[in-house]
């Protein structure tokens, strides 16, 4: 239902519905859903709280047509996309990893040798924001004040952390199950917060793994879903069948935590205790709290979108955004905060259960889509190594030895093209250099180009039919592609002057960062395309 609005401009504030609305807000909430499909907004809203996404389709504002626009839809260019308002082409953050031909070996995207891991005892999370090289709207908000802002990034993935909160941000934490904690690294600061190695010492992972991962409802009420088990879906260690409810047994290392959905619950927790203990919302400058929920796209890879498993998350989600809007609610007080609540990238159907359907499905792998096209060079041009490395469906070109034997990107292209156009699934197969001179659909075309960052990408590009995708495991699903299951994502805003209703034209997920700009009257990202949409911040 509609909320009625009186709007009533007194100096700095003004009220609505008899409410004090400050002139900017006092903080900035930014809630990114890894891997959620538009339609889970929808699809098991029967079994939703009031507290949760029906209380934000309910008072906010929602984008129902948001899309990407760009390949390939991962994590990594996800959380980048929607904090630059750009795209690969322009922020350069082209997949989670990708091939330095200069080096020779592969690129995580939050990588940092000159950094170290502050909090845990692992050797990993060398982590910092400089693979990407475009700035954030978080980092457009640092600079409108002289960094008097406090901007921190929260999420089990450290990509989830540090993209979002940008280059110049206060912090960015991440969980090293390794290390039963949350951590950061020197790229931020030399040692935690007290806050943050208390709320460590509390072992809360621990505490929500010594329990059975049961369903939350009667499983009568999980009439979205395929059954409690069946063969696509991927086995817990341990486990026979993949049935509920799953055994979470703590070890001494927290990792799999990462996979339930106790990991988002960690994370909604340790986000209210960052509120708090950093006073998020209480200066006088506008802070900004980037939160990645993750666990939804670990669950959805090992069970797949239609299973008991990722409603259950979902459902449980729910309770978690529940709590958090209350506590926003207490700490920072109603009309005091906006929010705004997207996802990375959608999901694709299980294959095999789309094959249960008679729907066209099928998968690969990347190793045999790399042996098979380096058999196809080698029977044309002899036994070398023509190919450095495949990867992101995209081929890397040994360019040192083509130019030796005198071949060219072309020459591979005409080898590997007519082989390749005869395997299953395979739809398109283009010379990236050459994208523009492809026949092949406009909309298509112009996804493909806007994620090519030529530094990062490959030669030779391929793109796969609908439900068809690069396997690493015969169980579960992923994501990537260009088709609607993945770019569709829910976007909605809520909260500090956003009227509450729905729009259904086509935006994009680049048009959040401008959107934001123009809420809070400051630039956008340097590489930003986006558009502001209007309707939302015609309430401004």
């Amino acid at each position: 239902m509609k909320r009625l609005f009186s709007l009533l401009i007194l100096g700095s504030v003004l009220t609505m519905n008899g409410q004090t609305i400050p002139s900017k807000p006092k903080l900035v909430v930014g809630i990114v859903v890894d891997q959620m499909a538009y339609e889970f907004l929808y699809r098991y809203s029967d079994t939703y709280s009031d507290s949760g996404f029906k209380r934000l389709l309910r008072d906010g504002y929602s984008c129902e047509n948001t899309h990407y626009n760009y390949i390939p839809t991962y994590t990594g260019p996800g959380h980048a996309s929607i904090y630059t308002g750009s795209v690969p082409a322009l922020n350069g953050v082209v997949s989670n990893d990708w091939f330095n031909e200069q080096s020779g070996a592969y690129v995580y995207v939050t990588d940092d040798s000159t950094v170290s891991m502050v909090g845990g005892n692992g050797l990993g999370s060398k982590m910092s924001p400089k693979n990407m090289v475009a700035t954030t709207i978080t980092d457009a908000l640092q600079l409108s004040n002289q960094q008097r802002s406090k901007v921190i990034g929260i999420a089990l993935k450290d990509r989830g952390a540090i993209l979002p909160a940008g280059h110049a941000a206060d912090a960015a934490y991440w969980y090293d199950g390794a290390s039963n904690a949350w951590v950061t690294s020197t790229y931020y600061m030399q040692q935690l917060p007290t806050w943050v190695s208390a709320f460590n010492m509390q072992q809360p992972a621990q505490k929500m793994m010594n329990k059975n991962w049961d369903l939350l409802l009667p499983a009568s009420q999980y009439n979205q879903s395929t059954a409690d088990s069946v063969s696509w879906e991927t086995l817990y260690t341990g486990e026979t069948s993949p049935k509920f409810p799953h055994y979470l047994p703590f070890t001494g290392n927290s990792e799999s935590i990462k996979g339930t959905p106790f990991g988002n619950t960690l994370t909604a927790q340790f986000a209210m205790a960052a509120i708090k203990n950093e006073e998020l919302g209480t200066g006088p400058e506008t802070d900004f709290l980037c939160v990645s929920f993750s666990s939804t796209d670990y669950v959805g890879h090992a069970y797949g979108p239609h299973s008991m498993e990722i409603q259950d998350t979902y459902l449980r989600l729910d309770k978690d955004l529940g709590e958090l809007l209350t506590y926003l609610d207490t700490q920072v007080g109603k009309g005091n905060y906006l929010l705004f609540l997207t996802a990375d990238h959608g999901v694709t159907p299980t294959p095999q259960y789309m094959e249960s359907l008679r729907i066209p499905a099928g998968t690969t792998t990347e190793v045999s889509m790399l042996q098979s096209m380096q058999a196809m060079l080698n029977a044309a041009w002899g036994q070398k190594d023509w190919i450095s490395a495949y990867t992101n469906q995209q081929i890397y070109l040994n360019d040192a030895l083509l130019q030796a034997a005198g071949k060219t990107i072309e020459d591979a292209y005409n080898v590997l093209y007519p082989q390749l156009m005869k395997m299953d699934g395979v739809s398109y197969v283009l010379q990236i250099n050459k994208l523009n001179d492809a026949t092949m659909n406009n909309d298509v075309k112009e996804l493909v180009i806007n994620g090519i960052y030529p530094k990062r990408c490959g030669d030779i590009q391929i793109l796969y039919e609908p439900y068809w995708f690069e396997a690493y495991r015969p169980t579960g699903t992923t994501h990537g592609s260009h088709f609607s299951y993945d770019t569709h994502v829910p976007l909605i805003f809520y909260g500090w002057k956003i009227k509450s209703g729905a729009l259904h034209r086509n935006v994009y997920v680049t048009d959040i960062a401008a959107t934001l700009a123009d809420l809070l009257n400051i630039s956008e990202p340097n590489a930003c395309i986006g558009h502001v949409i209007p309707e939302v911040a015609n309430g401004k």
